[in-house]
């Protein structure tokens, strides 16, 4: 199975299904001697943990993560970081129901065509469980990043949309609600709705908006190896992403090049950032800005028709723990993906000039 590692330089490969002993992960081409602080490491998978509120799945899992190698005397050794992050509350039984049947909108068609066979415990490979390692990952290579500001958090659930700027946000609020939208007022309206879609049996998706500041001029390799290409890359990559965006995004094309053009300022700060701190494939030291959209989760507890393995009509309903919005969880899992995309691009950076 080829496509389990993520970065040139920084690399992440990550091994592990849904309902097998363990998930984990290997980063290779961390620099020596930097100073890991494992608490926050910690704190970032607590972020993405299942059964964290009820809002979200409710498989119990403590996400602790344990470092094999690459880490001597709270340092980097320059060696590859090894860890792993044991499965505690399986229950592979609820997914006997569709050992040999394929549920609409999953991987289980496509695994089965492309590889044979596939593991139907929640999905596998396929499952978001696999995510856990990009956070373990992400905080050590935020980490490596120092003072760059990685902040995202939810702006849409549903056709419930914040209506504020970034700058005019309090960002200390992202955490302090189950949603982890930044305005309060919007937020309790978000939760309202995901507990209603629950109870009907149903799901809803969303969209993440990412504010990266503190990012230095000059990260990017133009021309196949774009800053923002790799980051839509590795957005995409996520579990349930059905589109990515930066700075004007679509609603960009709608302008005119004089009311698009972010103008410079005698500091080579620009006046708007249309460009989303991204002009040429390279970063121009303002924000970057992109946004996620993510689909309402595949599994419901509605019965559907569907096919099973020798092509039968059959009907099925979703059963187990699953998340009725995916994205007050994927937070994290997106400010971690981030996180990678710039440790990567910030090491290729150092090869650029003398």
């Amino acid at each position: 199975m080829a496509g389990n590692s993520f970065g040139k330089l920084f690399k992440l490969t990550t091994f592990g299904e849904s309902h097998g002993e363990a998930i984990g992960g290997i980063i290779d081409g961390c620099p020596s001697g930097l100073q890991i602080d494992v608490d926050k490491v910690q704190a970032e998978m607590e972020r993405r943990k299942p059964g964290q509120s009820a809002i979200v799945t409710q498989r119990k899992e403590p996400d602790t993560v344990k470092f094999l190698s690459g880490i001597f005397e709270g340092k980097t050794t320059g060696t590859p970081i090894g860890f792993i992050i044991e499965n505690a509350n399986q229950k592979s039984k609820d997914y006997s129901h569709i050992k040999d049947v394929y549920r609409p909108s999953h991987a289980d068609y496509t695994y089965d065509q492309k590889y044979g066979n596939r593991d139907y415990r929640g999905g596998g490979r396929s499952s978001a469980r696999e995510t856990a390692c990009r956070v373990a990952a992400g905080a050590i290579a935020k980490q490596l990043l120092g003072n760059v500001q990685i902040t995202a958090y939810t702006s849409a659930v549903g056709q419930i949309q914040l209506e504020k700027k970034f700058e005019e946000l309090d960002l200390a609020e992202i955490e302090k609600n189950p949603v982890r939208c930044p305005d309060p007022e919007t937020a309790a309206k978000m939760e309202t709705y995901i507990k209603e879609i629950r109870s009907q049996g149903d799901t809803v998706g969303g969209v993440v908006e990412c504010v990266i500041s503190g990012v230095p001029a000059g990260l990017g390799e133009p021309v196949f190896d774009k800053l923002h290409a790799a980051l839509g890359a590795a957005m995409l990559s996520i579990n349930a992403v059905k589109g990515f965006e930066y700075g004007s995004g679509f609603a960009g094309s709608a302008l005119k090049g004089s009311e698009h053009n972010d103008l410079f300022n005698p500091d080579g700060t620009t006046q708007t950032n249309f460009s989303g701190g991204i002009q040429g494939g390279i970063s121009n030291g303002m924000d970057i800005v992109f946004r996620i959209a993510f689909k309402p989760v595949a599994t419901i507890m509605q019965k559907q028709q569907t096919i099973n393995s020798e092509g039968e009509s059959v009907e099925m309903q979703g059963k187990g723990r699953h998340d009725p919005c995916v994205v007050p969880r994927a937070i994290p899992i997106v400010e971690a993906m981030a996180a990678l995309v710039l440790a990567d691009y910030y090491l290729l950076n150092k090869t650029s000039k003398f």
